[in-house]
């Protein structure tokens, strides 16, 4: 993560795990209150996404990326609890910018608008945490070449300019 600038392309492949609004809130108050967490979250990349219904034939419907800063509230406590890449579409606030350099984190916009074409890229798709939150549960998903592009990298360099 260290050596990516804002504004690189890359292709990801590996697990990331889909979280929305509710699973944060969840994610952060276990933290907060010390309780155990549902999934480890050291190394851990979290993608703002809660996938549509899954066609028949698929290993996942839509899914595209969630705005972000609705997340800016919980993501410091998520990268200080070892969160080491995000994914998203949108700004991000100064704080946020902040935490990921002071956590060596990295900030990934994915492509908005373009949901089905993303979800050809998941190759395997697994309900983790939350499940009463329906499509905003926390899912693990394997990846292969997720393309990607750094909004905000390690140093706090944002591809927005100066937050």
């Amino acid at each position: 993560m260290k050596n990516l600038k804002s504004g690189n392309e890359i292709l990801y492949s590996g697990r990331i795990y889909t979280a929305r609004d509710q699973a944060h809130k969840r994610l952060v108050e276990a933290i907060k209150s010390g309780r155990r967490l549902p999934i480890n979250l050291k190394g851990a990349i979290i993608y703002y996404c809660g996938p549509t219904k899954t066609p028949k034939g698929r290993v996942i419907g839509s899914c595209g990326p969630t705005t972000s800063s609705r997340m800016d509230e919980f993501t410091p406590d998520l990268l200080k609890a070892g969160v080491k890449a995000i994914i998203g579409k949108g700004r991000r606030s100064k704080d946020v910018a902040a935490a990921l350099k002071k956590y060596k984190a990295v900030y990934f916009l994915a492509y908005a608008g373009l949901g089905a074409l993303i979800s050809k890229h998941v190759k395997s798709r697994r309900p983790v945490a939350y499940i009463d939150l329906g499509p905003e549960a926390i899912y693990e998903l394997e990846v292969v070449d997720l393309p990607l592009i750094v909004g905000v990298d390690s140093k706090g360099r944002s591809i927005y300019g100066s937050q």
